[in-house]
């Protein structure tokens, strides 16, 4: 397998959503909203937006993760608003690791081959995603129920993230402080260290699990291309 890293933010050329053949888009996250898509500095966000949709139109096969998610779901008809809890409602984050639960029996779910009814995984975000009609929601959290979701046979959407390395969560800390502040508090960069220690093995080991089977289950989807 070929791994290619393209850099919208940085105007770098996206594949030709017309005549690419027999590769998978994977969209990541970042610290932006797709709401930032219509401010002047996030042009290009809205230009992926653009290309995103055409290759969701052409059914190219596409994992996206966070950020990612939030485009295949508006590319593909949805909306994305902020998170909202409580009575008046009112916006929050959810930053940290927590459990998501599968809506589907993993034994009887190819994608989830090996999982477990739950996992644990790790949030970091404060928007939430409202699927498009056309697609299938998978796994759900106590906070936000659409985190994970299928559309069709070609595409795939984790709001959460299960392919974190807890040797690259230091550098999420460190750049994104000031939002874990907003979220969790003063003690925040320390309890999702606490909780790396914790959590972090059985994340990662189960983390390449589902993404080797999202993979294999959508490079089955380049050959019906």
């Amino acid at each position: 397998m070929k791994i290619q890293t393209i850099r919208p933010d940085r105007w770098e050329s996206l594949p030709d959503p017309i005549s690419t053949e027999n590769t998978i888009a994977v969209l990541l996250g970042g610290p932006m909203s797709v709401q930032d898509r219509h401010s002047a500095p996030f042009a290009w966000l809205q230009k992926e937006l653009e290309w995103l949709t055409q290759w969701h139109e052409h059914k190219y096969p596409v994992l996206g993760i966070c950020l990612g998610a939030q485009l295949l779901a508006v590319a593909a008809g949805g909306t994305v608003h902020s998170l909202q809890l409580g009575v008046p409602s009112h916006p929050i984050k959810e930053v940290g690791f927590g459990a998501i639960h599968w809506l589907t029996e993993p034994i009887s779910e190819p994608l989830l081959k090996g999982m477990n009814p739950s996992e644990m995984v790790l949030h970091w975000h404060g928007d939430r995603i409202r699927l498009p009609a056309t697609a299938t929601l998978m796994g759900s959290s106590l906070q936000c129920e659409e985190q994970v979701f299928r559309i069709d046979e070609h595409a795939l959407g984790l709001q959460c993230h299960l392919e974190v390395r807890m040797t690259n969560l230091e550098r999420w800390i460190l750049e994104d402080h000031n939002y874990i502040l907003s979220a969790l508090g003063a003690d925040g960069p320390n309890r999702l260290r606490q909780d790396s220690e914790r959590f972090g093995d059985a994340l990662e080991r189960q983390g390449r699990l589902f993404i080797s089977n999202a993979l294999s289950y959508l490079s089955a989807s380049t050959k019906k291309i």
